[in-house]
């Protein structure tokens, strides 16, 4: 197992073992078992790329960047940026959505077949804005059918509960009958909680105690399971199609005067607000996940298949420190104590590795994210799905309860943007790149996103693409949205 974990490590590139150039070639025509592509490689949409354009964009060696063009014109404004990897693989993992959708309440022939149709242009009904930024990993597969489909299947759920929608203040009812209507349990004339009739009372509610959730949760809910429902169906249409990889998902919803930013993965978002940076995703990682990950090869030793163990330790165990006492800590531990080391030690960790360098299984380094369904442990057959999660984290913003003015914004970037920069960095460079700029410049927030993509992605140098400080450029895809907060705003 020793030998393995060590072929592994030595492979890894970016946070999970690569199939070679080759295995990406084939993506494009028919993957290696065969099988079409669900959707044929392509860049956003909404760059309208040339296939010369789609060629250029593939040269790792000036890793060019690619830009919204003069004349187009994204919802709000909104400024985009991408460039490809430094050679980690053939083509740019990364893919990007952009969409205005419109929720409404639907008929039961349109819930049936809505999902695979894009919007019909019918301007009624309730405005939802979306952006996403899907970083994928081993191949391009995942990343590409969630950008297609993810936004359609939020609308979708959402539409099922428009009715519901336009009223934020009335909390959503707790119980829906198959029409979608509020189904309200009947109590009996007269009942009581101890069972005792009680003649001439008014009937009573039969449930005294009842949560009061509001549409902001009810919202975030409908997101939360349609990322699980995006996962589903990945691993439910890769049977007839190919379907590489898996990504982390990134994306930024506006409904009704809010912004829900759901998050599976490291990719990450910020807000800008008056030169201040507000977080508004997590990033999970093997560390940051260690109890979870821990908690499940503690409940499910089968999962490690017998060659990892889930304590972790300060560094690996040598043999002759059987019986010695060594620094460990479990999933029920932050801190650290002493344990006596037993041969069940000797096993590869589960999570083994410091910040970016940290992997699951010696084999992932993120683990949230959709797809990913057959990912094993090099040269084993012990699968890591199980320990990966689709569930994102919502945060959400209240747009309308503040003044925005047009150098606030939200930026939303893959890893390969914030791996060698702060979010107190971008928000410093943005705000002063978008202080330069009129107000009225149609192309502020694509030039904005062009000028934090270039700081991280450096200059090329003798010894590869380097920072002004001389420090290593990110090497990686990176993708970068920049969302003026009073986009909506802008385009009346």
């Amino acid at each position: 197992m020793i030998s393995k974990v060590k072929n592994a490590m030595s492979s890894l590139v970016g946070g999970i073992i690569p199939h070679g150039h080759h295995h990406h070639h084939q993506q494009q025509n028919g993957g290696t078992d065969g099988l079409p592509p669900r959707f044929p490689y392509s860049r956003p949409e909404f760059l309208d790329l040339t296939p010369e354009l789609l060629q250029y964009s593939t040269e790792h060696a000036s890793r060019p960047v690619i830009t919204l063009k003069r004349d187009s014109r994204l919802p709000w404004r909104t400024g985009y940026a991408e460039v490809i990897n430094a050679g980690k693989s053939m083509l740019n993992e990364d893919q990007a959505s952009c969409e205005l959708l419109f929720v409404r309440k639907m008929s039961s022939k349109q819930q049936r077949c809505s999902m695979l149709l894009e919007d019909s242009g019918d301007p009624t009904g309730i405005p939802m804005h979306f952006w996403g930024a899907f970083d994928g990993h081993a191949g391009s597969g995942a990343a590409l059918m969630a950008s297609k489909l993810l936004h359609r299947i939020i609308r979708d759920r959402l539409c099922d509960v428009a009715h519901l929608l336009e009223n934020q203040n009335s909390p959503p009812p707790i119980c829906l009958a198959k029409n979608g209507s509020p189904f309200q349990a009947e109590a009996k004339k007269g009942a009581c909680l101890d069972g005792e009739d009680q003649d001439g009372l008014p009937d009573e509610p039969r449930f005294h105690m009842e949560k009061d959730i509001s549409v902001e949760s009810l919202v975030m809910g409908l997101i939360e399971t349609a990322f699980k429902q995006m996962d589903d169906l990945i691993e439910k249409e890769k049977e007839s199609y190919s379907i590489s990889g898996g990504c982390c998902a990134l994306i930024a919803i506006h409904l009704l005067g809010k912004l829900y930013v759901a998050n599976a993965g490291d990719s990450r978002a910020i807000i800008v607000r008056n030169n201040e940076a507000i977080p508004m995703s997590s990033e999970f990682t093997p560390e940051s996940e260690r109890q979870r990950l821990q908690y499940l090869g503690f409940l499910k030793p089968e999962l490690l298949g017998n060659e990892f163990t889930h304590i972790e330790f300060p560094r690996r165990i040598q043999h002759k420190e059987l019986g010695k006492k060594m620094l460990f800590r479990d999933h029920t531990m932050t801190g650290w104590a002493y344990k006596t080391i037993v041969e069940d030690d000797l096993k590869f960790p589960l999570i083994y590795g410091e910040g970016k360098k940290a992997r699951v299984m010696a084999t992932i380094g993120v683990t949230r994210g959709l797809g990913d369904h057959d990912l094993k442990v090099y040269n084993s057959n012990i699968h890591i799905k199980p320990f990966l999660s689709c569930c994102p984290e919502v945060k959400v913003y209240n747009i309308s309860e503040h003044k925005h003015g047009s150098d606030d914004v939200l930026i939303m970037g893959s890893d390969g943007l914030w791996d060698v920069t702060t979010d107190r960095d971008v928000a410093e460079a943005v705000s002063t790149f978008l202080s330069g700029r009129e107000p009225n410049d149609p192309l502020r927030y694509t030039l904005a996103a062009q000028d934090l993509l270039m700081r991280s992605r450096g200059v090329l140098k003798e010894r590869g693409w380097r920072l002004p400080n001389e420090r290593l450029g990110s090497g990686d895809d990176i993708t970068v949205f920049v969302i003026p907060l009073a986009g909506a705003e802008l385009e009346t």
